[in-house]
């Protein structure tokens, strides 16, 4: 379990510039962004070579230990029963006002891994597109090893996000190929989709935090339940690997991928009875989930300026247009 210096984070975190993290008193570099995250590394001497996600959706000291709680159980479910290869983490909160202390941000850390091995910069830099045909197959199969251990028992149901940039290539950096034995590493588990004996381990309603507190009961309605649940369905997560290749900018490569994955439902995964992937739904899909984000980040960027004019601290970092 990595640990980290505490008191050093906190004071990371009261001097954190969440519209530019990267010109702060403490010197970052931004490694990547979700929805409601930031990655940084902190370029400082007890924090090298690691992975911070910054998770600031917390009001009290019950719910980042819920969540934490979560994340541990979800990382270890899926390492040590389901046999997936994910990067050696650990956790750590701290206030993001120390007078008031009633907003909390959640430190998920990571080993840092080379940008380049990630598989989402990868499906650019292979020269073969046999070699990224054998890279969404790895995939797949890992995906399989989480569905096979939900369908064997009742008591853990696992959700992923399966998108081609939650992966890494073991060791890309050294052969700069992909094999059929090639290793994967998964790397979102900050978010732990687990349910035990049905209850969800984490709090869902959470990730709404983000938005503006009068809609948030208007995206709970129409959201939250279908966005969650989507991680849990295997075909689903799947129709979202593939329709990932359109924010990636290889739409290109979509066709191919829909014959290889309809081949492998059909005979490596035949017990789970997934109906053929089309390249019209592909397309149907991805607008629609295109179209929900934009709308979410509408609203985000609404509620940022509204507290800039009311001289508050916006929370959370909005990227610029992202291109999909």
């Amino acid at each position: 379990m990595i640990k980290v210096d505490k008191e050093f984070l906190q004071k990371f975190e009261l001097n954190l510039d969440t519209s530019n993290p990267d010109s702060g008193e403490y010197p970052v570099n931004l490694l990547g962004f979700g929805e409601i995250s930031i990655v940084v590394e902190i370029l400082h001497e007890d924090f090298k070579d690691l992975a911070l996600k910054r998770i600031p959706i917390f009001d009290t000291v019950e719910q980042v230990e819920r969540h934490i709680k979560a994340y541990n159980d979800y990382n270890q479910i899926l390492k040590e029963k389901i046999g997936l290869n994910i990067p050696d983490y650990g956790t750590e909160w701290v206030y993001t006002d120390l007078k008031k202390k009633n907003t909390i941000s959640l430190y998920c850390i990571q080993k840092k891994h080379n940008p380049k091995s990630v598989c989402h910069h990868l499906i650019h830099q292979l020269s073969h597109e046999e070699e990224i045909d054998k890279l969404v197959l790895l995939i797949m199969r890992e995906l399989h090893k989480v569905w096979k251990f939900n369908k064997s028992q009742d008591k853990y149901q696992i959700g992923l996000d399966g998108q081609i940039s939650n992966w890494i290539l073991d060791k890309y950096e050294v052969s700069e190929r992909v094999y059929d034995n090639s290793k994967l590493i998964y790397i979102d588990t900050s978010t732990p989709m687990v349910r035990i004996d049905g209850i969800e381990a984490m709090e869902p309603v959470l990730l709404l935090k983000s938005a503006p507190r009068s809609l948030r009961w208007l995206l709970k309605a129409l959201f939250l339940e279908d966005t969650v649940n989507r991680y849990y369905d295997w075909r689903l997560v799947t129709t979202d690997l593939i329709a990932n290749f359109y924010k990636e900018q290889r739409p290109d490569l979509i066709p191919k991928l829909i014959d290889l994955i309809n081949e492998f439902f059909a005979t490596e995964a035949t017990d789970f009875d997934i109906k053929p992937f089309t390249l019209t739904e592909m397309k149907k899909y991805y607008r629609s989930d295109a179209n929900m984000w934009r709308f979410f980040q509408g609203i985000r960027k609404m509620d940022r300026g509204t507290k800039r004019m009311f001289g508050k601290r916006y929370d959370f970092y909005l990227p610029g247009k992202i291109q999909r």
